[in-house]
This record gives structure tokens, C-alpha cells and sequence, in this order.
């Protein structure tokens, strides 16, 4: 089964492009500190569903976008060249 990861530098990017402090990403969260949202973006305690999805509503964003981009593959097909 495929375990998809959080992006936490890409929450973190887009809290900051928001203008949303830690604290007030804590206060959504129903935390009492900002300290308890640090621990949640530096990867230190693990992001639950309920807290990632509330996330994704402050931010504006889907909870799909809070995950790494899966891995892809991508054939590439090379014209051939002309001989004669």
C-alpha cells in the first residue's frame, strides 16, 4: 500500500505567503500554543486527517494539494533522424 506524505515546507510556504502567524494557525487548530503548531510543520508530531483538512480550509487549498506529488514517470520519445 502507498503511504502518502505530507508536504510540510509547502504548508509552511503557504502559511507565510498568507500572512498567517503560527499562532493563528494554532488558535484554528484548537491548540493553545503557537509551539504546539511548530511541532505539527517541522515534522516533530505527525498531522492527523481532521487537522490536515483544517489546515487546507485556512490556506485555501485542498487537502490533495498538502501531499507530495506522487512519483511519475515520463517516456520521452526522441524523433529519428534522417539517414541518406
Amino acid at each position: 500500500m502507498l503511504q502518502r506524505k505530507i508536504d510540510l515546507e509547502k504548508i509552511k510556504a503557504l502559511r507565510i505567503l498568507e500572512g498567517i502567524t503560527q499562532a493563528q494557525m494554532a488558535k484554528h487548530l484548537g491548540l493553545e500554543t503557537a509551539t504546539g503548531y511548530q511541532y505539527l510543520e517541522s515534522g516533530r508530531c505527525s498531522i492527523n486527517a481532521d487537522r490536515l483538512y483544517v489546515i487546507a480550509q485556512v490556506l485555501g487549498v485542498t487537502v490533495d494539494s498538502l501531499y507530495f506529488a506522487p512519483n511519475t514517470t515520463e517516456t520521452v520519445v526522441r524523433p529519428q533522424a534522417k539517414v541518406g
